[in-house]
């Protein structure tokens, strides 16, 4: 695992907006919350070894069978069980630049990254720049690999075109990958789970640990399917506060800020690093961002932002002025 993931916000203190994280963080979870003070006792006995009955209730929302889809622990725990489960495969294909996951999981069992690799990693909408490949390329690469896996973890977080569970189950090469966490906004549960053919599934569930969902995330998860309590009430005007905020940070000379077709985008500064920016909201207003350095192929001067409230959308935009008058004195 690397270092540098976004939302680090356990590394300082007195943070007040946080933009480093791609989930949204205006959710109301009070409900939630209240559910799970009454399942406390949960945690006094072993959960089910496979998080059966959280995935009877994603196969009815998905119209798929019970046999085709797999709960994990988030979306990272499927990367790793996926790089597992077809080690003996040997190569493999990233789409870059994109979540460094990917390749940290080829790397630990042993593949080596080739152009035509087996096992090809496409994430999309992809993280860090909110590029959505359309499906028709989607599936044109999907001829081309033994494997392509496709991670939407954030696919409630756009209104492009994507792939669903019944577009891929009936082939026998291609991975869909759904993060809970990213849909409910509940980062620290650590739910996701995989859906394709019962062929797919049967070789991962090979690979899969007893009791990798916890009891008190299984009811959480269990809830939040059944309550249908998708965490952005109304996507297009948050996108469109997206665009809003793209538009007043491209106004600010010396930074760029990328096109997307979600709610995050890269930007890049001219006449300072990334990290140093960074490092001056955080301590001189209490802003997080986060520092894109570390995504292959990126520079030390790319920055992702992920949109928020637009009064605090309108904090960062100041603040990031207020730096470059800073780094001008």
């Amino acid at each position: 695992m690397i270092e540098g993931h976004g939302d680090d916000l356990y590394r300082y203190r007195n943070i007040k907006m946080n933009f480093s994280s791609n989930i949204y963080n205006g959710t109301d979870l009070s409900e939630l919350d209240a559910f799970l003070c009454t399942q406390m006792a949960v945690i006094r006995s072993y959960p089910e070894p496979s998080a059966a009955s959280l995935e009877q209730m994603i196969t009815r929302e998905c119209g798929i069978s019970p046999d085709e889809v797999l709960v994990t622990s988030g979306a990272v725990d499927a990367i790793y069980l996926i790089a597992q489960a077809y080690r003996h495969e040997g190569t493999c294909c990233i789409v870059q630049p994109t979540f460094r996951e990917y390749e940290d999981a080829c790397h630990v069992f042993g593949y080596q990254e080739r152009e035509d690799g087996a096992l090809c990693w496409l994430c999309n909408p992809n993280n860090p720049t909110g590029d959505v490949l359309p499906t028709e390329d989607v599936l044109a690469l999907a001829e081309r690999h033994r494997l392509l896996i496709v991670d939407q973890s954030y696919e409630d977080y756009t209104m492009a075109s994507l792939l669903q569970p019944v577009d891929v189950v009936g082939r026998d090469n291609i991975i869909l990958l759904h993060s809970m966490t990213k849909r409910y906004a509940v980062p620290g549960l650590r739910l996701g789970y995989v859906t394709a053919s019962a062929k797919i599934i049967s070789r991962l569930r090979e690979q899969y640990r007893p009791w990798a969902i916890n009891a008190l995330s299984l009811e959480a998860g269990k809830w939040l399917v059944a309550h249908d309590a998708v965490a952005i009430k109304d996507l297009p005007a948050y996108l469109a506060e997206t665009q809003r905020l793209r538009y007043m940070l491209n106004e600010i000379e010396g930074i760029e800020a990328q096109q997307t077709q979600t709610n995050f985008f890269l930007c890049t500064i001219q006449q300072a690093t990334a990290a140093a920016l960074k490092e001056y909201l955080a301590q001189e207003h209490g802003i997080l961002i986060r520092d894109a350095s570390n995504f292959t192929g990126l520079t030390p001067h790319h920055f992702r932002i992920a949109t928020q409230s637009p009064a605090e959308n309108n904090a960062l935009v100041a603040a990031i002025k207020s730096y470059e008058l800073h780094s001008l004195n």
